[in-house]
């Protein structure tokens, strides 16, 4: 699917462009502000192929994309302007009452996250010179080098700028003169004044001596505020004189109360959230390690780790160091070995596939496919990850590992962040971590589809479905061994079992029934919850759980009728089967009803019906796709 119908498919699945307040992406996921989350249809999401899942922070609805998921928001914006409004300058107000912590963390997320590319390079940069360094490839004082530590040092030292244009685009308020206001924090005159050497005052009032270079919660503050001022001003002031003015006074308003409390009050306010966490990491050690080190992909699933970036670079500038980030490398590496424990673990050669790919994508530093499409879909892979990451991060922690420069890769491209005196506990915590999680998730082992795969093998193609027992069903007893496993003695059609949509087999969400492993046949989407017999013939198989028939043809045809993905685990609730294993039955014959809106909300409610003895046949041919009505031809299968 292009980027272009896949970007048109996530609008209208999270309720079209009027249900949209902002989006904007961070480097794998699109983040909306939506004005109704329940409008969502997630189902619908999760069958694109772009998409790897989705999740919920806070009151953000976020579509997890993966490396294409900058395409796929250009591609967005592009076709639809008025999406494209909403992220540039403005903030939509939205009605929602929402948790002020989680705000602040979603603010902060969205100022960092279009700046991550510039400061990712140059992390990465800074890395790989301390690297050629250490291994005596170039010498620190040299031309070359220096010419090289400016592209990434430059990033970081005029760091506030970047932050001033970034704040300024979340805040709505104009980026040029958040950038004057930035200068002029860091105009070199004002470093000078401000270092220390001498009492500085505004107009009587003292100046506090603070270092705006490489600073991060001062700007931040000030241009939040100056949001807030430029807007008043801009009301006030007369349309003609609105160009010159509104900027003028802005700044004069705000370099003064930058340098007078903001910037004070930022700086008291960085370090003692940098204050606080350094000393949790550095007095709690292993337990620190444990603890942070098992919650961080719980941490990277709501976004909270966006909120740290401000600390995790003030670490970086002031001490040199950060005792963090290891920790989200630690955490990478046991997601993808929890992958690799599935791999050996899965029995399905598809999710095989899948598992190890992922796990590979995952020691390369993205995560998402392994942590949304294999550990957290069969639950006890994430309970291992999270169990390595904790094993790992305490080892890493207990010998005081650091991170040198924030390179924005958390996996192996990634280890020049790593490079120093602590880097060998860092990479120790990362291979405790990824063997931890392979072994714990080959222990745990998957349930692949809970049960479904196991209670489906017996009706593969050319297995027999014939139940060795007698059954009854109201007056009618059959003696099912009696009726042997016909061969097929003519064409078969089968009517349409359910009122709803008809679709190909290949578009059903679950690689058993979309690969065609069960057989071929159609699907269908109902409307209403009820199924009827699709032929004329005998009930084989009312599974236990109600949630699936088996019925064989007069002639010889037998439909395997699985109704919703995943539908086992409701064991049953939801369901009413009115026929037994052995009865027989016409076509239209009512087998099951059920609370369609009930299981909708939890499952995929797409029906499968897959012709099992397939091989017996020539072809198995759709008749009709589209809307249904139960009693319609809707298969044919011809010897």
């Amino acid at each position: 699917m292009k980027h272009q119908e896949t970007a048109q498919e996530i609008i209208k699945a999270v309720g079209g462009t009027n249900n949209i307040n902002s989006v904007y992406h961070c480097v794998t996921r699109l983040r909306f502000d939506l004005k109704d989350n329940e409008k969502v249809d997630n189902g619908s999401l999760k069958k694109l192929d772009k998409v790897m899942g989705t999740n919920i922070s806070g009151d953000q609805f976020q579509v997890i994309i993966g490396n294409d998921v900058a395409k796929v928001f250009d591609a967005m914006v592009k076709e639809n302007p008025a999406i494209q409004q909403t992220t540039e300058n403005k903030e939509p107000k939205s009605d929602k009452k929402q948790n002020v912590v989680l705000k602040i963390f979603e603010t902060i997320a969205g100022v960092f996250a279009p700046m991550l590319p510039a400061i990712t390079a140059a992390g990465m940069l800074k890395g790989l010179l301390a690297l050629f360094v250490s291994v005596g490839w170039m010498s620190a004082g040299t031309d070359t080098y220096r010419i090289l530590s400016a592209i990434g040092d430059g990033v970081f030292h005029y760091l506030p700028l970047l932050i001033a244009v970034s704040a300024a685009r979340k805040f709505g308020s104009n980026p040029f003169v958040a950038i004057a206001l930035g200068t002029a924090l860091m105009y070199p005159d004002m470093t000078k004044l401000l270092d220390g050497s001498q009492t500085v005052g505004f107009l009587g009032i003292p100046v506090t001596a603070v270092s705006y270079a490489s600073s991060v919660i001062p700007i931040l503050l000030a241009v939040w505020l100056m949001s807030y001022v430029e807007k008043w001003i801009d009301r006030v002031i007369p349309a003609a004189l609105k160009l010159l003015l509104v900027p003028l006074i802005t700044l004069l308003v705000m370099v003064p109360v930058t340098l007078i409390a903001i910037g004070p009050l930022g700086t008291f306010v960085g370090s003692g959230l940098s204050g606080g966490i350094n000393w949790l990491l550095n007095e709690g050690g292993l337990i620190a390690g444990i603890v942070l080190g098992g919650a961080m992909a719980l941490i990277i699933m709501t976004g909270m780790h966006y909120a740290l970036v401000p600390i995790i670079l003030s670490n970086i500038a002031t001490l040199g160091f950060d005792k963090f980030l290891p920790l989200t490398f630690i955490s990478n590496m046991g997601q993808a070995g929890a992958t690799l424990g599935v791999f050996f673990r899965a029995k399905d050669k598809k999710l095989k596939t899948v598992a190890l790919s992922t796990s590979f994508t995952a020691l390369m530093g993205v995560t998402e496919p392994a942590m949304y499409g294999v550990n957290m879909k069969y639950k006890k892979p994430f309970a291992a990850a999270m169990i390595g990451s904790a094993v790992g991060g305490g080892f890493a922690l207990a010998f005081g590992a650091k991170a040198y420069v924030l390179a924005g890769n958390g996996g192996l491209p990634g280890l020049p962040s790593l490079i120093g005196q602590t880097f060998w506990y860092s990479f120790g915590g990362m291979i405790l971590a990824f063997i931890v999680g392979a072994i714990m998730s080959t222990i745990f082992g998957i349930k692949e589809e809970e049960g479904d795969a196991e209670a489906l093998a017996q009706f593969s193609p050319g297995a027999s479905t014939a139940p060795a027992k007698v059954v009854s069903n109201d007056a009618t007893t059959v003696n099912v061994d009696d009726m042997g496993d016909p061969t097929p003695t003519s064409d078969a059609v089968a009517v349409a079992p359910m009122t709803g949509k008809s679709i190909p087999l290949k578009e059903v969400n679950d690689p058993t029934f979309g690969d065609e492993l069960m057989g071929k046949g159609v699907a269908f989407v109902p409307t209403v919850g009820e199924l009827v017999s699709p032929v004329t013939g005998t009930i084989m198989n009312v599974f236990k759980t109600k949630h699936a028939i088996v019925v064989r043809s007069d002639n010889g045809m037998e439909l395997l009728i699985h109704v919703g993905i995943n539908t086992v685990k409701l064991r049953g609730q939801y369901f009413d089967a009115h026929v037994a294993t052995g009865a027989r039955v016409q076509a239209g014959d009512k087998l099951l009803t059920f609370e369609l809106a009930e299981i909708a909300k939890e499952y995929d409610i797409t029906t499968a019906m897959v012709v099992t003895n397939t091989a017996d046949y020539k072809q198995v041919l759709p008749v009709k796709l589209g809307e249904i009505t139960m009693g319609e031809d809707v298969l044919k299968a011809e010897i």
